[in-house]
């Protein structure tokens, strides 16, 4: 009897949350030689993955379609080539195949059937650990299971973005739909999954999952700290475009092009300072701060000595992540100062100043990197 390859599998399963397993080392991903091939093979796959999604939830609740948008939608957000994008569709699509690394070899090629198929065997590994009681003794434990189990998966980062992306969209999901998030799955966020994407220079992502993990886990102390801010919201964002425009202004006057910014919060790092530290919300500079981009190196040292002559240093608050990088290759110059806003006493702002590269290397980090990688290989850099 002939088998039809495209049916869902009887026993087909939900999908757990880390849907993705490695390729070999610098394997391609995408026979398009141009971005319009690669968007085409995006809504190919798209269009191949949704009949068989259709109507599938996840183990979390998540409508499995809605999922893979999600994923490919934060792919896309953070800098990620069209191929990535791809990728989070097939490995949705591919745990509900009969024979998905034929099907998919087939349709796509052999470097999507070879990340179906690892994917499969992550997923039994990451069900099993769901599945398992764990006392709250062994979550530690289990934690770092976790964080072994992603390094010995992780022999491609592309490989890591989609784990992230699926993480960071699952969180999303409880957030939205105010579905109990597992404590578990929390603290793997935050212990382990937003350290990765410290690690791998993607704040974007970095940022949104301690916050969202901060949420879930000490939901009385985010709710102080999100009402404290929200109070004085108007006041707080009146002062930092207040002091966005000085600060642009004097730099204008010093011949120096630079785009000034003002930074957005993230209410985990904001807590972390206020405990670490023991200081008030008042005093923790994160809830204002400037970013200043600039054109090169230089115009970076140039831009930090206006600041220092325009406005007091705060001792012990300067830091120069261009002449020595972070381990991620993060840079940039970290300085705090005091702005006069004729409020009486002068407030601390936080200053960093970066080249646009290093602006795009720390939002994005190697999502960036490695799309321009995979257009360069393909001639359209």
């Amino acid at each position: 009897m002939k088998t039809d390859l495209l049916a869902p599998r009887s026993d087909a399963a939900p999908i757990v949350l880390l849907t993705d397993g490695p390729l070999p080392l610098g394997a391609g991903v995408v026979d398009g030689a141009t971005p319009a091939a690669d968007e085409a093979a995006l809504q190919r796959a798209r269009s191949f993955a949704e009949p068989l999604l259709a109507g599938q939830v996840l183990d979390t609740g998540e409508d499995a379609l809605a999922h893979a948008d999600g994923v490919a939608a934060i792919l896309q957000a953070i800098g990620a080539s069209p191929s990535m994008r791809v990728a989070a569709y097939l490995v949705y699509a591919g745990d509900f195949l009969q024979k998905p690394e034929e099907v998919v070899a087939k349709a796509f090629g052999d470097s999507y059937a070879s990340l179906v198929t690892h994917t499969r065997k992550l997923v039994q590994i990451q069900r099993a650990a769901r599945e398992a009681q764990v006392e709250v003794e062994q979550r530690a434990q289990q934690t770092e299971r976790v964080r072994k189990m992603l390094l010995a998966f992780s022999r491609d980062l592309r490989v890591v973005l989609l784990r992230l992306a699926s993480r960071l969209q699952t969180l999303r999901w409880h957030a939205a739909s105010k579905v109990p998030c597992p404590v578990v799955l929390a603290q793997e966020s935050q212990q382990v999954f937003a350290p990765l994407a410290n690690r791998l220079g993607i704040w974007q992502i970095k940022w949104e999952m301690e916050d969202l993990a901060f949420r879930f886990l000490q939901p009385e102390d985010y709710k102080r700290l999100a009402q404290a801010l929200a109070e004085k919201r108007v006041q707080r964002e009146a002062g930092i475009e207040q002091t966005r425009l000085q600060l642009q202004a004097e730099l204008a006057a010093a011949g120096l092009a630079a785009e000034v910014q003002g930074r957005p919060k993230h209410l985990y790092s904001i807590w972390k300072k206020m405990q670490g530290k023991g200081l008030a919300l008042e005093r923790v500079f994160d809830t204002r701060a400037l970013r200043v981009i600039v054109a090169d190196v230089p115009a970076c040292y140039a831009a930090l000595s206006r600041v220092h002559e325009s406005h007091q240093p705060v001792p012990g608050e300067y830091d120069d992540y261009i002449a020595r990088p972070k381990g991620n290759g993060y840079q940039s110059l970290h300085t705090v100062v005091l702005f006069d806003l004729g409020e009486g006493e002068p407030r601390a702002v936080e200053v960093q100043i970066r080249t646009a590269a290093m602006h795009e290397h720390a939002e994005h980090g190697v999502a960036a990197h490695w799309a321009y990688k995979e257009a360069g290989t393909k001639g359209y850099a």
